[in-house]
């Protein structure tokens, strides 16, 4: 029975994957392509929110000068 259910267990792991079982996109080539430009259209925005998220696009508040340290 365990030489049965390894090999199937590989598999059967190896197909899902792959995506056999369950295919990422759809099988017209219209349609494929439609889904490909939104994936790669949402990635690029990545990392104008990486920026915003982490406030880098915003200046810079530190003063490149010293101050006197007193209450003006």
């Amino acid at each position: 029975m365990r030489k049965l259910l390894m090999p199937l267990l590989l598999v059967t792991a190896a197909a899902i994957n792959t995506g056999c079982f369950i295919p990422i996109y759809s099988s017209s080539r219209d349609a494929r392509t439609r889904q490909l430009i939104y994936i790669s259209e949402s990635l690029r925005h990545i990392p104008q929110i990486w920026e915003r998220v982490w406030a880098m696009e915003m200046p810079d508040i530190a003063t490149p000068y010293r101050t006197h340290g007193g209450v003006i």
